[in-house]
């Protein structure tokens, strides 16, 4: 059988699972972190940051924009600590390219309305899709001249001149948080601070913007919420703060999901207490679909429980853990059906044809919905599944591959936007009994 390059058969759990391991950190969070000490008034130090594709576009980004970013050693095992040196002003006269990241490119556009000089924000031909028109309008109004060659998207051109006036704007982020989120980070920066009301008829993944402000409090900026759907972030200096980045609760999901199709349990250590991260959700959703979920000195256990549940729920807050979630659904004992998720269509690909389109390639059935997927269980049987350029796409194909062999995710490789150390991880936990894995 030929078989592209980066394809990746799936494991089949042989026995059912014990294994405890620990996830690198958090995409959401680095990221933001890393925005942040751009701008704050002094060096900040990122520990236990994520190594990633989508950190490294982030770095290279920043760098881009004068910004002084050094490794230095630290204590996790996936990789160094992160130094940052503000620039002030940022520098023009480069090029941003996001690669994949919604958050990259959504994050630093308005960094580089701040910057002196010009900037052209660019991305991967496979993400030059992603929903942007919102963004450019919105800095438009505060006053940013942006090229974008009347495409109401990437690529375009920033012309910066070294600060930003800010004020009010009106933004429909119903297609992305992000939106949202990347004009609250840069907010202290502008002139006049900003008072933003979102407009849309829906706001999804509303836990990243709470991270977002929270991220924002732990530097003393205080982001007042007047009303839902509206934020007065005023303009002053973002503080300089040394800043642990949690584990990346999302990425745990496909292997606290594998205890429920494999048997057995699975830990995952440094699980946080209080987190903002759509991943925190996992403890209550895993358990309504039928798991037994314990927590204990700082790890979380999911245990197989007595069935998996077909469910109906609103994902519109924790949208990101819907690839995983369809993968359980696959093996439930009765239809699920999840809602509330139109926006995934815009993410690194049309999340929910693809989960759908998946499913029939290995036997399964799937019904796309207008605003969600849902999902009716069938005998699985060996094929290919396809990634699509999607990290979260690819994660689910191994989950599918352990009840189902002869599963061929296409391209594992695209695991590495946030989780590199994926298939190593995945293959011990496969393959490990009564031991840790680690990468």
């Amino acid at each position: 059988m030929n078989r592209p390059q980066g394809a990746y058969e799936a494991p089949v759990a042989e026995r059912a699972l014990d294994a405890t391991l620990a996830v690198p950190g958090s995409k959401s969070l680095t990221n933001r972190e890393l925005v942040l000490a751009a701008i704050a008034d002094g060096p900040s130090t990122l520990h236990r940051p994520l190594h990633s594709d989508d950190s490294r576009r982030m770095i290279e980004a920043l760098t881009q924009l004068g910004v002084g970013i050094e490794e230095v050693e630290g204590d996790s095992p996936f990789g160094p600590d992160l130094h940052v040196t503000p620039a002030a002003p940022l520098r023009g006269g480069g090029t941003v390219d996001s690669g994949q990241a919604g958050t990259v490119m959504r994050f630093v556009a308005p960094l580089a309305g701040l910057a002196d000089g010009d900037v052209l924000v660019t991305a991967h031909e496979s993400a030059l899709h992603r929903p942007m028109g919102e963004m450019i309008k919105a800095l438009r109004d505060l006053g940013v001249d942006i090229d974008d060659e009347g495409r109401w998207s990437l690529p375009f051109r920033v012309h910066g001149h070294g600060h930003l006036r800010g004020g009010e704007i009106d933004i429909d982020a119903s297609a992305s948080s992000q939106f949202v989120s990347g004009l609250l980070l840069a907010a202290p920066r502008f002139d006049v601070g900003l008072r933003l009301r979102h407009v849309g008829a829906r706001l999804p993944s509303v836990p990243h913007i709470d991270m977002t402000i929270e991220s924002l409090a732990r530097r003393g900026v205080l982001v007042e919420r007047s009303g839902h759907g509206e934020w007065i972030v005023p303009a002053g200096p973002v503080r300089a703060k040394d800043i642990a980045i949690e584990p990346d609760l999302s990425n745990a999901a496909p292997f606290l999901a594998a205890a429920m199709i494999a048997g057995g349990h699975v830990t995952v250590t440094g699980w946080p207490v209080h987190s903002t991260q759509p991943g925190a959700h996992l403890t209550e959703i895993l358990a309504h679909m039928g798991a037994r979920v314990t927590r204990r000195s700082g790890a979380l256990t999911v245990s197989a429980g007595k069935g998996l549940h077909g469910v109906d729920l609103d994902l519109s807050a924790v949208s990101e853990l819907t690839p995983t979630l369809v993968g359980l659904a696959a093996y439930a004992d009765g239809p699920s059906t999840f809602r509330g998720i139109a926006h995934i269509r815009g993410h690194e690909t049309d999340r929910l044809a693809a989960l759908a389109q998946n499913l029939r390639a290995v036997g399964g059935e799937a019904e796309e919905l207008p605003d969600g997927i849902r999902v009716f269980p069938r005998p699985l049987r060996a094929g290919t599944w396809r990634a699509f350029h999607d990290h979260r796409i690819a994660t689910t194909g191994a989950l599918i591959g352990l009840r189902t062999p002869g599963v061929v995710v296409d391209d594992i490789g695209t695991t590495a936007k946030t989780l590199p150390e994926f298939a190593q991880l995945w293959e011990g936990l496969v393959g490990t009994r009564s031991r840790s894995t680690s990468a």
